[in-house]
């Protein structure tokens, strides 16, 4: 259909248009796509075999549809994505405020309009882009700004009764008509306001100020809510929930492996950064830990959820703190460190909610125990298991790791350490080479440095050495190292 060359309601029947419904719409151009194995969630990892299938369903129901999770659960992203299924183009009215279907109109004003022009009516197209509305539900949200409200200047204008339709000034929804409509924060709407939408959802009428209006929107509902909203801030009201078709449960990542495809997707990193900065697998999979730990520590309330943003942000804080040690020593090219990671605390107590234990040890307390507990795990899953209790004299694979450190006085490894001596001083200790080539054979060269100081903290973690930080780098030695020291 050739759109710049229909611009009059004659043209349309000419070329045989067809009023369609937007959920009619979402579900034929579904099917296509199904059918030609097209992926419309683009981007949307992790829901393939449990979100998108529901998604998929409730569209084929033509349902409107509310996304329960926590936050950075993508949400908002799957209603943006349903724009993709709508028609590339579609006909309205032209000066109509709520693009009136040029063969169904519903306002009074297309309805004049088609009614003195006849087939000369003046038609515009809508392109698919436009076709998406958004609102934040805050308690403040009226009904005037949802649905609409009387003008009076326009009534005594127009000498016009308050009950004409010609008098309101329609809201963010009937001005949305014929588009997808997502509110977001559901409960947070008040209760009055929920009601409102009853008649929208069900009968396609609209109550403004006492006067009944019939308005037979066209419309795709998205909710989206938190479900500890239920209790903490406000509530989905019962007939609301009602006349919503299909409710769907959102979820995180289940495995590392998805994290780190997303947080991949997500981050806003430079060419320079991405050109200069080598960032290890291990690095990538102890950043996506960390999230894991978040969600699963006793300091952090597990009601609000953790985001996939702390990933994302402790990602690019990562880069940030390697790009500086750069250029700070006029170094080019530089590897990630796990020391590095210290620079990624702001990136996690932005993102985590603390319950009262979490807030009386401190934010910055809470984040390094998740950095911490995130090398403490995945250590075990690289190295051989350390038991909490261990016989006396019984021989262990790091036994000799730790009798390099019980010979040397001290191990220093300072934040702005040229790559050179930062390599030099973690080559020094021989027995952290043998590891890795008995454990892990397979690593890449480069990544060889960060797995040695992985190893470093790993041990740490598990009491086999000891650790003292200072505010330019750490001091690595014996676990008795402080003990002989002040007693000399």
């Amino acid at each position: 259909m050739k759109y710049n060359e229909i611009n009059t309601l004659r043209a349309l029947k000419k070329a045989k248009y067809k009023t369609k419904g937007i959920k009619d719409e979402l579900r034929d151009n579904l099917i296509e796509n199904i059918k030609k194995n097209n992926n419309v969630f683009e981007g949307i990892h992790g829901y393939e075999n449990t979100v998108i299938p529901e998604i998929e369903r409730a569209i084929l129901s033509r349902h409107n549809i509310n996304l329960l999770g926590l936050r950075g659960q993508a949400k908002t992203r799957i209603a943006r994505l349903m724009i993709k299924l709508l028609d590339e183009y579609i006909p309205f009215v032209s000066g109509s405020e709520i693009n009136d279907d040029p063969l169904a109109p519903i306002s009074k004003y297309a309805q004049e309009l088609i009614a003195e022009k006849q087939d000369d009516t003046p038609i515009s197209w809508l392109h698919r882009d436009e076709r998406f509305a958004e609102k934040l539900a805050t308690p403040d949200v009226t009904v005037a700004d949802i649905i609409g409200d009387v003008d009076p200047i326009k009534a005594a204008n127009l000498k016009l009764s308050y009950a004409d339709d010609r008098v309101i000034h329609y809201g963010m929804i009937p001005r949305a008509n014929r588009s997808i409509f997502v509110i977001n924060e559901l409960p947070d709407l008040q209760a009055r306001i929920q009601v409102s939408l009853f008649n929208i959802l069900q009968e396609g009428d609209i109550q403004i100020r006492g006067f009944k209006l019939r308005l037979a929107l066209d419309m795709q509902f998205i909710f989206t809510a938190n479900p500890e909203d239920y209790t903490n801030r406000g509530s989905i009201v019962t007939p609301l929930k009602d006349r919503i078709g299909s409710q769907i449960l959102t979820h995180y990542p289940k495995d590392i492996a998805t994290a780190k495809i997303i947080t991949a997707q997500e981050i806003k990193a430079n060419e320079m950064q991405k050109a200069n900065i080598h960032v290890p697998e291990l690095a990538k999979d102890l950043l996506e830990q960390i999230s894991f730990e978040a969600r699963e520590s006793e300091y952090v309330d597990e009601k609000s959820g953790v985001s996939a943003r702390l990933s994302i942000t402790a990602y690019e804080n990562l880069l940030s703190s390697a790009e500086l040690r750069s250029l700070r020593n006029a170094e080019k090219n530089t590897t990630i460190r796990l020391s590095d990671f210290m620079g990624i605390i702001p990136a996690i107590t932005g993102k985590v909610e603390l319950v009262y234990e979490g807030e009386e040890e401190g934010g910055d307390f809470v984040a390094k125990q998740l950095i911490e507990n995130a090398i403490k795990k995945l250590f075990s899953d690289h190295f051989p298991k350390i038991e909490k209790l261990e016989k006396q004299n019984a021989e262990s694979p790091y036994d000799e790791v730790v009798t390099w450190f019980f010979n040397q006085n001290k191990f220093e490894i300072l934040t702005d350490l040229s790559d050179k001596a930062y390599y030099e001083k973690l080559n020094s200790i021989d027995p952290l080479s043998n590891l890795i080539s008995k454990y892990q054979p397979n690593i890449q060269h480069e990544d060889k440095a960060f797995m040695k100081e992985f190893i470093l903290w790993g041990l740490v973690q598990f009491k086999k050495l000891s650790m003292t930080n200072y505010s330019d780098g750490v001091q690595i030695q014996d676990p008795y190292g402080n003990y002989i020291q002040n007693m000399q």
